[in-house]
């Protein structure tokens, strides 16, 4: 990927991720969030469970794994599914910053390194 090519997409992407970016400030942002959406949407555990077709205690579990960081995307995407909704995800930089300004810092270490070989 040339660079004018990839500092478009990284324009691009900042400006699609800005909402992650800011959900990122908190220390858990997504810790209980099986639960939490099940909660507000008023979905019953044995309608999840049904759509899944497991027992009630197999979605709890799912969600305690959730909770602890333990379930796996395609989980977490199933249980989304049977409440009608979307699992997504997002990569932001740990800083709360932009991408392109990570790669501005990248670029520059890399040059600096260089230049004290």
């Amino acid at each position: 990927m040339r660079e004018e090519q990839r500092q478009y997409a990284r324009r691009k992407l900042d400006k699609e991720m800005r909402y992650y970016r800011i959900a990122a400030r908190e220390e858990h942002p997504t810790q209980e969030l099986l639960r939490t959406v099940r909660r507000v949407l008023g979905v019953p555990v044995e309608e999840i469970a049904r759509e899944l077709k497991v027992s009630k205690s197999v979605v709890f579990r799912l969600e305690a794994s959730e909770r602890h960081g333990r379930i796996s995307f395609k989980s977490m995407t199933r249980v989304a599914n049977a409440m009608g909704c979307q699992m997504v995800y997002a990569l932001v930089p740990r800083d709360g910053g932009t991408l392109e300004e990570m790669a501005e810092r990248r670029k520059w270490s890399r040059l600096l390194e260089e230049g004290r070989e």
